[in-house]
């Protein structure tokens, strides 16, 4: 089976080809505001690159956020409408399980850090447990400094990932040393989820089945738009 994977939920645009055995064909481009404009010639290049008609595409997945919301929509939208159009299933993938997946390291936990702007991060904190990468807990939303507690609280050693961790390296250098045995942080390349890393998680779901109906697709916000907040806020 053909896996087509889309990933816009962050400044990244990626799209990735799987064709049962890896990715066969990848592409992506880092801005924030072309996701719209650049999606549908980076599928048309991807196929073309792989030598792939669209019609054989047998499943989609998306990375469903949590991330940027103009961008996560955007894909998502497409997703929807490309599994549709071709009568085909869609696998939901996180950003910050597709972030974790990118990561390397000796230490006993991976933190996807994604940033949330406003101060504030996407986080979950991940651990290989029978040779994969498995989530601990649930993806939050919050400040740097409870990202940091909640990293501390395990007390394990830790590889940071992501926009987020970036952005405030100094905070998380700061807060940890001397807290947890040993931490580091992953190569910039691993900051933002890739459509390759959403077609490899989601091919290992597409083979459990793990399919949703494509008016089913939903994004994970983890919280309200901005344009609603401000909303709210000059309403009440």
């Amino acid at each position: 089976m053909i896996l087509l994977a889309i990933d816009t939920a962050t400044e990244s645009v990626s799209v990735a080809l799987h064709d049962g055995e890896d990715v066969v064909a990848f592409s992506e481009i880092r801005s924030d505001r072309q996701h719209a404009e650049a999606l549908t010639p980076m599928i048309q290049h991807v196929c073309s690159q792989a030598r792939i008609d669209l019609r054989d595409v047998g499943g989609i997945a998306v990375d469903v956020g949590p991330g940027l919301f103009t961008g996560m929509r955007v894909g998502i939208a497409s997703a929807k409408a490309l599994a549709q159009v071709l009568d085909v299933g869609v696998i939901e993938v996180s950003s910050v399980e597709a972030v974790a997946r990118s990561v390397t390291s000796e230490c006993d936990v991976v933190a996807s850090v994604i940033d949330a702007r406003r101060g504030e991060v996407f986080w979950s904190l991940n651990r290989t447990l029978d040779g994969a990468m498995r989530q601990v807990g649930e993806v939050q939303i919050g400040s740097v400094e409870s990202c940091i507690v909640d990293i501390a609280d395990r007390g394990q050693s830790v590889v940071l990932a992501g926009t987020g961790a970036l952005r405030h390296r100094e905070d998380f250098t700061e807060r940890l040393s001397g807290v947890v045995p040993a931490f580091e942080f992953a190569a910039e390349a691993s900051a933002v989820p890739s459509a390759a890393h959403v077609a490899r998680i989601g091919y290992e779901r597409a083979r459990r089945e793990e399919w949703v109906a494509a008016k089913d697709v939903s994004p994970r916000y983890l919280r309200q738009p901005d344009a609603e907040i401000n909303w709210s806020t000059r309403s009440s």
